[in-house]
């Protein structure tokens, strides 16, 4: 739980922009919600020289690019930062895919297939957390937690229904 001294670096909302997402399955609705639960609830999230926090987050998708629209709570423009999602590529890829194995394996396969491909899957999303946190370096700080939360969140955004 945040301590009062973070209590400006940290988000209170977390939005996706409708009009850049489809929807997902039960499934992706559902990590989506808890993605966005989880980083409302705990979360490290500031902008470098700037003090105006706590902020909302805006995610969205435009012309194939990552936008980070950060607000002040009360709904003041703080910066928006575009991000190209070119190095994302092969990560999402291969995370989509070991998901849908996932997906399918919770249903038939045995406890210890299961546990592999989950193993598989978690560190694709903490190699996604990781690049994640490279690419906002100087733009946002944020912990490691908060990265893996907003990559659940970009590949809700990238995975189109």
């Amino acid at each position: 739980m945040n301590t009062p001294s973070s209590s400006k670096n940290r988000l209170v909302s977390v939005t996706l922009d409708e009009a850049s997402i489809g929807r997902g399955n039960a499934d992706q609705e559902h990590e989506r919600a808890i993605a966005i639960y989880d980083l409302v609830e705990e979360n490290t999230f500031g902008v470098p020289e700037e003090d105006r926090g706590p902020y909302a987050l805006t995610i969205a998708l435009h012309d194939a690019k990552l936008a980070l629209d950060i607000r002040c709570e009360n709904g003041d423009p703080v910066i928006t930062h575009i991000i190209s999602l070119s190095p994302f590529r092969r990560l999402l890829k291969d995370y989509f895919m070991i998901c849908e194995s996932y997906y399918s394996a919770i249903r038939t396969a045995s406890p210890s297939q299961i546990e592999a491909i989950d193993m598989g899957r978690r560190g694709l999303h903490n190699e996604g957390a990781q690049l994640l946190a490279e690419r906002l370096k100087g733009k946002i700080d944020c912990d490691f937690d908060t990265a893996r939360r907003l990559f659940t969140l970009i590949t809700a955004l990238h995975w189109k229904g």
